[in-house]
């Protein structure tokens, strides 16, 4: 299977590092003009030369702005009117008692995980119906699924993606525009690295093999007994992204190593 995303412009939020930048640089590598999207324009800037070092040729473009707000989505928006791919990657994440967490932290992580997918849909979903082609990703979690108690608040964020992007899959019913949900699970982003730096430290093992031993005593359900890295995820939301998966809408796409306990 080749994927060709020629000619198609995508945006990818969050994608200054980890996850997002693996994504980016995918759709890149398939021919996309991919916009990178960070908070902050200095680190913005650096992963688009990053990118383009590592995708050679491919339009590389960035634009910096808070999707947590709504005047930073509008500010996005405004500078890039239409595009083809969104990827809703923007997000944020922290343990937290749920007795500890006030109604502000609530907030503050429904803005970035919930809000900013809901405003730049809103945005972007019309100029999509009206080419006729679209795609739309939510970057969900296993979370969303399987609620972490030491973070409620997070995982609620992430139930909601998935409810949101299959609303938006069934208003988008017979468009042309497909919408899904993605659900990695444990994945060794920098994020996760820098987490177990320490341990790392600690035992003299490698960063691949503490993030192993994480998961098994974590997230023990994990068939792959293992982190997934951030081009395994990745892989799957080029394809999702692309014509191959014109019949893929409205589903919530596990790459979670098999933690969700369950067949369906």
């Amino acid at each position: 299977m080749k994927i060709d995303l020629t000619g198609k412009t995508a945006l990818v939020t969050g994608s200054t590092a980890g996850i997002g930048f693996a994504i980016a640089r995918g759709l890149a590598k398939a021919g996309a003009t991919t916009v990178v999207n960070g908070r902050d324009a200095a680190r913005t800037e650096a992963a688009v030369a990053k990118l383009k070092g590592e995708a050679i040729g491919a339009d590389v473009r960035g634009i910096a702005g808070d999707v947590g707000t709504a005047g930073g989505c509008d500010a996005i928006t405004a500078a890039l009117p239409l595009v083809d791919i969104l990827v809703n990657n923007a997000g944020i994440f922290g343990p937290r008692d749920f007795f500890e967490t006030p109604d502000e932290e609530w907030e503050r992580f429904f803005a970035v995980n919930v809000m900013s997918g809901m405003r730049l849909s809103r945005a972007y979903l019309p100029g999509m119906r009206d080419k006729g082609w679209g795609r739309v990703l939510f970057l969900s979690s296993e979370s969303g699924l399987n609620i972490p108690v030491e973070m409620i608040h997070y995982g609620v964020t992430k139930t909601a993606d998935i409810a949101l992007s299959r609303g938006l899959a069934k208003r988008m019913a017979g468009t042309g525009v497909t919408v899904n949900s993605i659900l990695p699970g444990p994945t060794l982003s920098e994020g996760v690295a820098e987490m177990l730096a320490g341990e790392v430290e600690k035992t003299g093992k490698s960063i691949e093999d503490v993030a192993a031993d994480f998961v098994k005593a974590h997230r023990s359900a994990s068939i792959i007994q293992r982190a997934a890295s951030v081009e395994e995820v990745a892989n799957l939301c080029v394809y999702v992204a692309s014509p191959q998966a014109s019949a893929t809408t409205g589903a919530a796409l596990r790459i979670d190593g098999g933690v969700v306990d369950t067949i369906a």
